[in-house]
């Protein structure tokens, strides 16, 4: 299958530091590659891949400093746009753009939706375009999509068996890992651990826009003999991190779309206490993988109570159901039901067919059922 991938350009493929949608497709691209599928690769140019690299853009835009990235987004989707014929399917990461560029050939793309689908702003367009058929990372974050939305299947993230490796003893500290900002909620974190009495470890970049609440909110509280803020690290540190730790802590404090940190520490064998929101249960199963909770109270009992998980029944788990070859046999899947949809050729003379009106049937059931026998969850 000729697949066409197309990234982010606020990262590199795969990131340097902070980025999980670029990671996520990485994974991707090299699963797929490692199936025998063509498969093409738009991203910025310090992106390493084993599929045909297409770069478009010199640096990836946040570490070249670069705030607005429409501009250099839709340049990448000319490029795409360009190719179109090249590939049996163009697998979006996107998010919104592709939609109003490529309504007329829908039939051959997808979108993963990688962010949070409930505020506003971007209600109007995905109404206005019901027929771009799109994928969820979890059944939590459909939930406030327009009923006309085109969902073609829930596919969770997965990655690679070796990227974590399983740590059989873990170690004394609770890990906070991923960024600073209100609703990832490190201040619970440090509550937690000093209530808990066990050290934390918080490894977290802090972007411009949340630099405020850092200050203001975070900082005062890292003065304390049980807290170690230790700042952004890269994939090789974040590894020996999340295996090192006796749990992760996921302290969220809004609908989670996914969570990819949370099978992070699980490849590597350490439980997570996570609050109970987005896509939480779904990703988690409660008292295997860790604590599922819903007050701080709960949190701070689930400290004692995961650190007597069995940490390789918590790597099992994530080898059953979240590899990156799941995930790409999930896409791929989703890419020959996609393409089974393709609407027939016109006859000689005729013109050529244009894209469906309207949705075609979901995937799964409905956006708030059951996820499908496809879907992971």
């Amino acid at each position: 299958m000729r697949i066409a991938l197309v990234a982010p350009l606020a990262e590199a493929v795969p990131p340097k530091l902070y980025g999980g949608t670029e990671r996520v497709v990485s994974w991707l691209a090299e699963e797929l590659v490692r199936q025998n599928h063509d498969v093409t690769l738009f991203a910025s140019a310090e992106s390493r891949t084993r599929a045909e690299l297409v770069p478009c853009a010199p640096r990836s835009l946040r570490l070249a400093g670069v705030k607005d990235h429409v501009g250099s987004t839709l340049a990448m989707l000319r490029k795409v746009r360009r190719r179109a014929d090249d590939f049996d399917v163009i697998h979006f990461h996107i998010d919104l753009l592709p939609n109003a560029m490529f309504q007329d050939i829908a039939h051959k793309c997808l979108t993963t939706l990688h962010g949070r689908l409930d505020l506003p702003d971007a209600m109007p367009l995905y109404e206005a375009y019901p027929e771009m058929p799109l994928v969820s990372i979890s059944n939590a974050q459909r939930r406030p999509m327009p009923k006309s939305a085109n969902w073609l299947a829930t596919i969770g993230h997965g990655l690679p068996a070796n990227v974590c490796p399983f740590n059989p003893e873990g170690g004394d500290y609770l890990a906070f890992l991923g960024r600073i900002s209100r609703e990832k909620r490190p201040d619970r974190a440090i509550e937690i651990a000093k209530r808990a009495g066990v050290k934390l470890k918080i490894a977290a970049k802090v972007d411009a826009a949340d630099h405020d609440y850092f200050k203001s909110t975070i900082e005062p509280l890292l003065d304390h003999p049980l807290v170690e803020f230790i700042g952004e690290i890269d994939e090789r540190q974040k590894c020996g991190f999340l295996g090192g730790a006796q749990a992760l802590l996921f302290p969220i404090d809004w609908p989670e779309p996914f969570g990819l940190v949370m099978i992070e520490a699980m490849s590597a064998g350490t439980p997570v206490i996570a609050w109970r929101n987005g896509s939480v249960p779904e990703v988690m199963t409660d008292g295997v993988t860790g604590a599922i909770v819903s007050s701080m109270d709960e949190a701070v009992a689930a400290v004692a109570a995961v650190s007597r998980l069995d940490r390789a029944r918590v790597r099992a788990e994530f080898e059953r159901r979240f590899t990156v070859a799941t995930m790409a046999r999930a896409y791929v899947g989703a890419y020959r039901t996609l393409l089974a949809r393709r609407p027939p050729l016109a006859a000689p003379g005729a013109e050529r067919a244009g894209p469906p009106i309207g949705p075609t049937p979901p995937f799964p059931p409905d956006a708030l059922g059951e996820p499908s026998a496809a879907a992971l969850f």
